[in-house]
C-alpha cells in the first residue's frame, strides 16, 4: 500500500478547486502528447481560463463544449508550448491510463468553490 503524504487542513484551503464550464475547446496542434486548448468559463467573479488538457483519449472537442468541469484556478500560470494555460482541468486515470474528466453530478453555480 502506498503511503500518502499528509497536509494540513489549512495548505488544502489554499487550492481553489472550482467549476467551470467549457466553452470551447479545439485540438493543440502543437502539443508534444496528444491534447485539447480548453477556454473554461468560472463566472463573473473569474471570468474564462484557458487551459491545456491531455483528455484525448475519452473526448472530442465537439462533446467537451458546455460540460461543467472542476479545475484549479490558483496555480501559477504555466507556459505549454505556444500557449499560457492559466488553469488546471481536474481528471482521474483510467485502468487504460486514459483520464476522466472531474464533474459534479449535479448543476451548480459557475465558480462554486469545492469545500
Amino acid at each position: 500500500m502506498r503511503r500518502m503524504e499528509t497536509i494540513r487542513f489549512e495548505d488544502f484551503l489554499k487550492i481553489e478547486l472550482r467549476v467551470g464550464r467549457i466553452i470551447s475547446a479545439s485540438v493543440f496542434e502543437k502539443a508534444r502528447k496528444p491534447a485539447y486548448i480548453l477556454h473554461v468559463d468560472f463566472g463573473n467573479e473569474i471570468g474564462i481560463k484557458k487551459s491545456s488538457a491531455q483528455i484525448t483519449a475519452l473526448y472530442t472537442p465537439e462533446s467537451l463544449v458546455g460540460r461543467l468541469v472542476v479545475a484549479v484556478v490558483n496555480f501559477p500560470h504555466k507556459q505549454v508550448g505556444p500557449i499560457m494555460s492559466e488553469c488546471l482541468v481536474t481528471g482521474f486515470h483510467n485502468e487504460k491510463g486514459e483520464v476522466a474528466l472531474c464533474v459534479p453530478d449535479q448543476p451548480v453555480p459557475l465558480g462554486t468553490r469545492l469545500l
